[in-house]
């Protein structure tokens, strides 16, 4: 016998007191009059290089309130570059990068694609009026970015952001009534291929009046690649051949954000950074080598303005945002935001005459274990019921409590669904003074 619990979310977990078995998170929206309701298996899909996760799900219609009109489901991708708060006269302060509409219900054939596991058992569950999506993602696509905004900024943060939006209406140009659509939030993230990459190296050395030699500096990173969390090795050899002497050493990680429109403009912020004295002065005919250790973090630097982040979702901290990958094939331009990082090592000089390296490096999320793709039956969604089916169908169905199936899988039991429920967005350890904007 299944048993009722709430897990930490709120979300009505299901489980079975003999196997204790996990559910299927499922998340879930319905529009404020509740005649359809949005199912989502996950809200962030990645970017493979190779590849882009699908987005699949199920919407469940009110047949009786839709009657002749239909319902419409699209996937856009839009950089906003002001503040919502400023959009007026018609006049809007974002460009549409993606954009990709079908017709849900009724259903056209010409749509229609083999389901996906997911989507079988949702519309296992859910009954006849449940009607399936399915969105591919073009690879120019350009990945979520949020420019993280001030305490007191309200409505949508400025970057590139996904939004799945379900809708009524009578033709897919008519504007949606917000009583009868569903928005939701979304996230296009990328991995960084795992291709083999030169380790970063940098040499420099700066003449100086009246020295008989150049002061030199060599840096070099452990490796090209990092992923958000790790620490940052920087290895420094300093060779003071000239007349001067070093102070000190200043080390940090610069976030550049290029922000690609009519013209591009750079932004640039320290996401971590060091400075040192161990070791200096460095006088005359000395040296210097030590490895000095940097990790950038979100959570240090959540009040700096302006800061890339992943895109973010509601009720859920994010981290600072990926290295772009940038494709031959990709127009800057459709990217909205560009993000780099390099790694910055300044010497500090008495009486002036600094000497200062770069280095560039990725930051990205590591790749997952490859896992076999959702297995696609070759059946399709029809309006005609199988008449041996049709005393199954007359079963009432509770939309929001989802019952074990005993016939899915060999093993006699079907597992759990968990439905969340979409939320508002916020920052853990931002102050909740105002509300931002629907997902």
């Amino acid at each position: 016998m299944a048993q009722q619990q709430t897990n930490g979310n709120g979300a009505l977990d299901l489980s079975l007191d003999d196997s204790k078995k996990q559910g299927t998170r499922v998340f879930k929206k319905s529009s404020p009059n509740s005649k359809i309701t949005c199912y989502l298996g996950k809200r962030d899909f990645i970017d493979y290089s190779d590849h882009i996760d699908p987005i699949d799900g199920v919407v469940l219609v009110d047949p009786e309130y839709v009657k002749d009109r239909k319902v419409y489901a699209s996937v856009l991708a839009a950089f906003r570059y002001g503040r919502e708060d400023l959009d007026v006269l018609g006049l809007t302060f974002r460009k549409d990068l993606f954009c990709s509409t079908q017709q849900i219900y009724p259903p056209v054939d010409d749509q229609k694609k083999p389901l996906t596991h997911l989507q079988q058992r949702l519309l296992r569950k859910l009954g006849p009026n449940a009607y399936p999506f399915y969105f591919e993602i073009a690879q120019t696509a350009p990945a979520s970015v949020t420019l993280q905004p001030a305490a007191g900024d309200t409505g949508k943060p400025c970057g590139v952001d996904y939004e799945l939006k379900t809708y009524v209406a009578e033709t897919s140009e008519d504007k949606s009534h917000k009583r009868s659509s569903v928005r939701l939030a979304i996230r296009k993230l990328t991995y960084a291929p795992e291709i083999p990459a030169p380790q970063p190296v940098i040499e420099a050395h700066k003449d100086f009046m009246m020295s008989p030699a150049p002061l030199h500096l060599e840096c070099t990173l452990d490796k090209e690649m990092y992923y958000h969390g790790e620490s940052i090795n920087v290895n420094v050899v300093v060779t003071n051949n000239s007349n001067k002497t070093l102070r000190k050493i200043r080390i940090s990680v610069v976030q550049y954000a290029e922000i690609c429109l009519y013209s591009s403009t750079q932004y640039k912020c320290d996401v971590a950074a060091i400075e040192s004295s161990e070791g200096f002065p460095i006088t005359p005919c000395s040296t210097l080598t030590k490895v000095y250790s940097l990790t950038p973090l979100l959570a240090n630097n959540k009040d700096k303005r302006g800061l890339a982040l992943d895109g973010k979702l509601k009720h859920e901290d994010t981290n600072l945002a990926s290295s772009t990958i940038i494709r031959s094939t990709t127009q800057k331009e459709n990217l909205g935001i560009i993000v780099q990082y390099k790694v910055k090592i300044k010497l500090i000089v008495a009486m002036g005459g600094d000497l200062a390296v770069e280095l560039p490096f990725t930051l990205t999320h590591p790749k997952p274990p490859p896992t076999p793709s959702p297995s696609r039956q070759l059946e399709f969604i029809t309006n005609q019921q199988n008449p041996n089916d049709q005393q199954a169908n007359d079963i009432p169905i509770d939309h929001n409590l989802i019952q074990l199936d005993t016939n899915f899988d060999n093993a006699g039991h079907d597992d759990d669904f968990i439905f969340e429920e979409f939320a508002r967005i916020r920052l853990k350890g931002h102050e909740s003074g105002h509300e931002d904007t629907e997902a």
